[in-house]
């Protein structure tokens, strides 16, 4: 088990028992601990930082797998000693923010070595000293949450490797992932234990937390809560065969901003969305956003970079001068390539070996002279596929070695143990030319470190020989499989699969004339040097506050269950219908006025026959025939088929194709809502229309009577969408001078005639209204989608100008959970009919009891000219 829980840090730090009640909701922040020390622990902890731990400012709780902290016990055996991990990307991140930036740290130690009898006070410790609260797991749990789910399924998938065979993959098991879900349960509790929700950030980083910001959101809907991934995502065809593809994704979406290193990561992960959840993403002034049950889902590609003050500051150590000269000395005469890895499957050493294999065998010339020094890091992971990994490259490498060199000559040198980051920073200071060959790599840093220490200093420059101020060079062979390739244009980006042509841009790199590799190393240091870890913080916060800063004027519940929770967030304003309210109101109005879309909000989406049930028709007849009414039927539609469906509905008003025809009864005549010109332009767009029909499998076209409407609800979705925007910007720019729209709606583009749309609908049942000297003192609209706004927004502007009675009930009611200019909603067709069908039983009450106005809403035929309608929308 984990150690002892507290409610939060007061009760670890006192040694008092916890308060017996709190305030909902809120959390307590942290305050000093006692004065009592731990005299068997000792740090290297940061004054600067500690002393602000508990200052009341905003503070920004990084959350990763991982704190930033090294750990030994004392060389007398009495206590711990812990120090920073300058290496730690999070400690970088922490250093590159403000002085005055709050940070602090929620993880476990990396070598969970720490007996349980000691946790509380290393926690202690920790906490005051460090910023830090550790997360202690049980060893089994550990291996099953880590080496398990982590290593097993989610490092091989996102770097594209299935388990087609248990010997290339392990094939899933769902024992590893209820480990996942708890340890991230787990980190959920430890984090509650720190968190005020109103003031504080939560930054969670990489695969490790994904359900983390479900069990977050549960607990506080407004939490600011930013995710970056470190490592790739994979595309769609590769996700989707994740078996809980879902609970992951849904856990994701939870957070208000997730970043990505590359657009391609970000892509993939949209693709995602919208194929398993059928979300839609959009551009707005430069930020990627998805709408998620209301909330703001930012998209955030940005690269990580590196500490450039840490680089420099070991570039200065007389130890990496040291380095360099023995290493100028040991290469004297040779052009050294250099290699830095992790030695596991995903990043190509053997490939990359095989490549330089290549050179000696087709480029004679570099025979005795080129040499490339392998540094290979020890593996994070653990099994049967690293060790094959590492016997095939001691294998090539002696090869290689056997076959061209001798006494005085080794091609290849691996170095396969730990090296001090100075010796690293050494190794690239004496490097001509980097090669990473990566077949998968989330970012790697490796070359951003390379330019840099190409960069140098003038202490490194005596050593080198060079003179002061002299341009510097490096050349990059990288392969375009790895976060940091988009970002490195004047790098050479290989496919480390293609071993020859690898062997080729080692040549062409090593030949380039010396003016072109500074060129390149200029551009490529600009980029590093501004593009570092503070940026990259700085952004992702400054994005986080921007997409968070609506929070406390929504109103937000959660909804689901288990890892499917999530948020709804809405005006405060728009709740849902209340059936015993509407249907008060209903009662004691004698004027009413029903506005009602047929496709989708009365009829489901999932149904393909799309014709009106019986139940429906016998409803709408019944409301209908009340005479204290005026319902209006809207629908997209031709005007023939809603005459042939609804002929039974004799008082039925109903507009046709979004409102271009109206009628009033059964036995009137169709009318037109705006002067039509003719359908001469559908010679033009129809043709455009059916050649994206022949290239987009799955499309169709409708051609109505003033309208024509290309849908690819039944195409690939990704496909479809991007085919969708090229129609439309081709039917713009043909139709331009035709008296037309061009309308993208959802999975369809529809050219109509210029100024028809539903809003033309409530308008004209208003003024028909208004011509009979009628004043509604009952509205209610319902619709579903984007093309419904519009009659929502006429009602709301009637409601504003006193068109409608003082005390007039007015229900603008949408289909669904979602931001709309209705100020009510009803979850789905389901509860649209049942409320029809309430309306319908107090009519028919009204009508046994018989209940009338003055005057009957039924007789209103004759009123609607098209002259008035041109009066009207003008």
């Amino acid at each position: 088990m984990a150690s002892r829980s507290y409610s939060n840090l007061l009760e670890l730090a006192s040694g008092d028992p916890p308060p017996v009640c709190r305030t909902a909701g809120f959390t307590p922040r942290l305050l000093p601990p006692s004065a009592a020390t731990v005299s068997s622990l000792s740090d290297d902890s940061d004054p600067d930082h500690s002393s602000s731990l508990f200052y009341s400012s905003p503070r920004t709780i990084i959350v990763s797998n991982h704190l930033p902290l090294r750990a030994r016990r004392n060389s007398d055996g009495s206590g711990w000693s812990f120090s920073f991990d300058n290496d730690s990307l999070l400690l970088q991140l922490r250093d590159s923010l403000p002085s005055s930036s709050n940070v602090f740290f929620v993880g476990c130690l990396r070598d969970d070595i720490i007996p349980p009898s000691e946790h509380d006070e290393v926690s202690q410790h920790l906490l005051h000293s460090f910023r830090c609260l550790p997360l202690f797991l049980p060893t089994e749990l550990h291996s099953r949450f880590y080496l398990g789910f982590c290593k097993r399924h989610l490092w091989p998938l996102f770097h594209y490797l299935l388990p087609l065979s248990p010997e290339l993959a392990s094939r899933f098991d769902r024992s590893l992932w209820q480990a996942y879900v708890s340890v991230n349960k787990l980190f959920a509790d430890k984090v509650l234990e720190v968190i005020s929700p109103d003031h504080d950030s939560v930054w969670l980083h990489d695969y490790h937390l994904m359900a983390l910001p479900t069990f977050l959101r549960k607990r506080f809907n407004c939490l600011k809560l930013g995710f970056f991934l470190h490592s790739p995502f994979p595309s769609s065809e590769i996700y989707r065969t994740l078996p809980v593809r879902e609970e992951i994704l849904r856990s994701l979406l939870n957070s208000d901003l997730i970043g990505f290193h590359t657009f391609d990561y970000a892509r993939h992960f949209l693709s995602c969305c919208s194929r398993m959840l059928g979300l839609t993403y959009q551009s707005h002034r430069g930020y990627i956003e998805l709408d998620y049950y209301g909330r703001t889902v930012s998209i955030k590609i940005l690269p990580v970079g590196i500490h450039l003050g840490q680089l420099q500051r070991v570039l200065s150590l007389h130890e990496t001068e040291a380095k360099v000269a023995r290493i100028m000395e040991q290469f004297a005469d040779k052009t050294l390539l250099l290699g830095v890895d992790d030695f596991d499957i995903f990043k190509g050493i053997s490939l990359k070996l095989l490549a330089m294999e290549q050179l000696l065998a087709s480029h004679t010339k570099w025979r005795g002279k080129a040499v490339l020094v392998q540094i290979a890091n020890p593996a994070r992971g653990r099994g049967k596929d690293v060790k094959e990994v590492q016997a095939e490259t001691f294998s090539i490498v002696q090869r290689i070695n056997d076959t061209y060199g001798n006494s005085n000559y080794k091609p290849v040198i691996l170095i396969d143990k730990p090296l001090p980051f100075y010796e690293r920073m050494a190794y690239y200071v004496a490097a001509d030319c980097c090669l990473i060959t990566a077949v998968r790599d989330g970012m790697n840093l490796i070359p951003y470190e390379y330019i840099i220490a190409r960069q140098g200093n003038e202490n490194l420059n005596r050593v080198l020989g060079l003179s002061s101020g002299v341009a510097k060079k490096s050349m990059l062979v990288l392969s375009e499989f790895i976060g940091c390739s988009p970002s490195l244009s004047g790098a050479i980006r290989v496919n480390p699969w293609d071993i020859e042509a690898v062997s080729d841009a080692m040549d062409s790199a090593l030949e380039m004339p010396e003016t072109e590799k500074q060129l390149r190393h200029e551009k490529h240091y600009q980029y590093v040097s501004t593009h570092d870890v503070g940026y990259w913080a700085h952004s992702f916060l400054q994005d986080l506050e921007r997409t968070c800063k609506d929070h406390l004027t929504r109103r937000c519940w959660g909804i689901g269950f288990g890892l499917g929770f999530r948020v709804v967030a809405l005006d405060n304003n728009f709740k849902k219908l209340s059936m015993e309210r509407i249907l008060a109101a209903y009662r004691r109005t004698k004027t009413r006025a029903v506005l009602l879309d047929y496709d989708d909000t009365v009829m489901p989406h999932s149904t393909i026959d799309k014709r009106p049930s019986s139940k429906l028709v016998e409803i709408l007849n019944t409301l209908c025939n009340d005479k204290n009414n005026l319902i209006f039927l809207v629908s997209a539609k031709s005007r023939s088929t809603l005459s042939d469906w609804f002929g039974n509905c004799g008082n039925l008003a109903m507009a046709a194709e979004h409102g271009c025809f109206l009628r009033l009864k059964r036995d009137s005549a169709w009318k037109t809502c705006v002067p039509l010109v003719g359908c001469d332009w559908k010679h033009v767009a129809e043709p455009i229309m059916k050649l994206y029909t022949e290239t987009t499998d799955g499309s169709t076209i409708e051609d109505k009577e003033t309208a024509l409407v290309w849908s690819y609800e039944d195409a690939d979705p990704d496909f479809g969408s991007c085919q969708a925007k090229e129609l439309l910007n081709h039917l713009e720019s043909v139709l331009a001078n035709e008296p037309v729209s061009v309308k993208v709606g959802h999975h369809k583009v529809e050219v109509k005639p210029q100024g028809v749309n539903k809003g033309l609908v409530a308008e004209r049942m208003l003024s028909t209204l208004r011509a009979r000297e009628l004043v509604p003192d009952f509205i209610l609209c319902i619709g579903d989608d984007r093309s419904d706004e519009q009659m929502f927004e006429v009602i709301s502007n009637a409601m504003a100008d006193s068109s409608l009675c003082q005390k007039a009930e007015v229900f603008a009611c949408t289909v669904g959970q979602k931001p709309s200019k209705a100020k009510y909603y009803l979850d789905d067709t389901t509860e649209i009919m049942r409320l029809m069908e309430g309306l319908a039983s107090v009519s028919l009450s009204e009508q046994e009891h018989g209940s009338s106005s003055s005057g009957s809403l039924n007789d209103l035929d004759g009123i609607i000219q098209v002259s008035d309608a041109k009066r009207i929308f003008d």
